[in-house]
């Protein structure tokens, strides 16, 4: 008794869509269509927050502002 589940793509498409990411010039990370977002974006937005409130606590704490008494 063997039980084969359906593939996801019938395979001349999961071969079209191979040979499509296999020609692209670009690195790997960045091939899809909405991977830059994820892999470029969001660490960016992420790198720039915590340096804005890096800033703000270096000033913040140059100043005296917020402390507690």
């Amino acid at each position: 008794m063997q039980m084969t589940e359906p593939p996801f793509l019938p395979r001349e498409r999961l071969f079209k869509e191979q040979q499509y990411f296999q020609s692209l010039s670009k690195h790997t990370h960045l091939k899809g269509r909405y991977d830059a977002i994820t892999s470029v974006g969001i660490p960016l937005a992420l790198a720039a927050l915590s340096l804005f409130m890096i800033g703000r606590g270096v000033y913040n704490m140059s100043h005296g502002i917020g402390k507690k008494e």
